[in-house]
């Protein structure tokens, strides 16, 4: 007998949470499936925690930092980066969580879900046209930037582990790689 797998749209996924359903799980929605995300480690949760801060400290009122928060990227996507850099839209994120026009770029921190992170959540993310995509390996302390989507895919992929960044949204704010990879 074959498998059927069932899709779910932000609307159902939406309505099981607020129905309490998915209360008790670190979920997000990935086209269409519900997918349970690894619990944070230590150094997972130090080291976006410590660069959500500088971040904020370092645009100040040009941006919103959002840590481990919902972005909407299609009617069956709904993921939770561990860090976005969106527009300051204020009250209007009480009726929607940040859409792709809303988002400068994103970072992942990443251990054990590194090639989700770096094959799936990448081709998700400049599917979605999202400009600026930046994954931190936290075994290799690197950081991973993805730039230019193109056809699905980034055209564009480079590693750091240290100097400096300026981010394609804020070309004119060095961002220090130290504080972002090792903080």
């Amino acid at each position: 007998m074959p498998v059927t797998r069932v899709s779910w749209t932000i609307d159902e996924y939406h309505r099981m949470i607020a129905a309490g359903i998915l209360d008790s799980r670190r979920v997000e929605l990935i086209e269409g499936e519900i997918v349970e995300m690894p619990p944070e480690g230590e150094p997972h949760a130090y080291f976006s925690s410590e660069a959500g801060e500088y971040l904020i400290r370092l645009l100040g009122n040009r941006a919103t930092i959002r840590l481990s928060k919902p972005i909407t990227l299609s009617h069956d996507s709904e993921l939770e980066p561990d860090i976005a850099i969106v527009q300051r839209l204020g009250r209007e994120y009480l009726q929607h969580h940040p859409y792709p026009e809303n988002i400068f770029w994103l970072i992942e921190y990443s251990d054990s879900s590194l090639d989700k992170d770096l094959e799936i959540k990448s081709k998700i993310y400049a599917q979605a046209s999202i400009p600026e995509y930046w994954v931190v390996n936290l075994k290799k302390r690197q950081l991973i930037v993805f730039r230019d989507p193109q056809d699905g895919q980034y055209a564009t992929k480079f590693t750091l582990s240290e100097g400096t960044i300026f981010s394609l949204a804020f070309s004119d704010v060095a961002i220090v790689i130290n504080s972002i990879v090792s903080v």
